[in-house]
């Protein structure tokens, strides 16, 4: 599920423990390189599909005119684990390895292995909310880390997400739906009995199980993300130190 991340690269809380003083010099220079460069990355994909509708006249089959741009740079996500995982940012690896795995899993498992779905206009749905989001949030973490953090950008990151999320849940739901009947029918992924490792898995149930998910995920996730917009922007005081 691709819930918009919760973590930022501000130092930790804990200012009586020395250790935790947030990123070095040299680790804040690649992580402000690597948010530049991502949300360059999701402008060339929402420019992309600007120009696509603009030529075709029409919202359907856009995803084949920035597939590949969506694919490297939803993958190049993967590095936020290992930021997390070795603490230059101070985010949850589990709860980030969780969000960009859910979106990784989408792109590849799910939209790049099924071509047949990859016509839906579900597929649509979640990629702008994807891409929207994506500016938005490498944008904040990008002027966060440069101490200075226009207010707008703040309150985008904290107020997109009432449409952007569910929106995007409901084209990641439609999506694997739409790929469930191809699944079953090809066994796409599945291993069944018997095998030399005595060993089966069923893709197609896999893929019901994930959409079972969402039920309680999404709504943990999505009031987790009211709570800090009431946070953050109710206390424009105490955050004023960002921008």
């Amino acid at each position: 599920m691709s819930a918009p991340a919760m973590g930022t690269s501000k130092p930790a809380h804990d200012s009586s423990n020395k250790k935790k003083k947030g990123p070095g010099a040299l680790a804040v220079a690649y992580l402000v390189i690597y948010n530049v460069v991502m949300t360059a990355g999701w402008l060339v994909i929402a420019v992309g599909l600007v120009r696509a509708y603009l030529a075709r006249g029409s919202y359907h089959g856009l995803y084949y005119s920035i597939e590949k741009p969506l694919k490297f740079f939803q993958t190049g996500a993967l590095l936020e684990i290992l930021h997390c995982a070795v603490g230059i940012v101070p985010s949850s690896v589990v709860l980030t390895g969780f969000q960009v795995m859910s979106r990784v899993f989408l792109t590849w498992a799910v939209t790049h292995s099924v071509r047949e779905v990859q016509s839906e206009d579900s597929v649509l749905l979640f990629v702008v909310a994807w891409t929207v989001t994506e500016i938005i949030r490498y944008s904040f973490y990008t002027f966060s880390l440069l101490n200075h953090l226009p207010y707008l950008i703040k309150w985008a990151r904290y107020t997109f997400f009432f449409v952007l999320y569910p929106m995007g849940v409901a084209g990641e739901l439609l999506t694997i739906y739409a790929a469930l009947p191809y699944v079953q029918k090809t066994g796409l992924y599945s291993i069944t009995l018997p095998n030399k490792y005595n060993f089966s898995f069923d893709y197609h149930t896999f893929l019901i199980l994930v959409m079972i998910s969402y039920i309680p995920l999404f709504p943990q996730l999505y009031f987790h993300m009211i709570r800090q917009r009431k946070k953050v922007l109710g206390h424009v005081d105490e955050y004023s130190k960002v921008e």
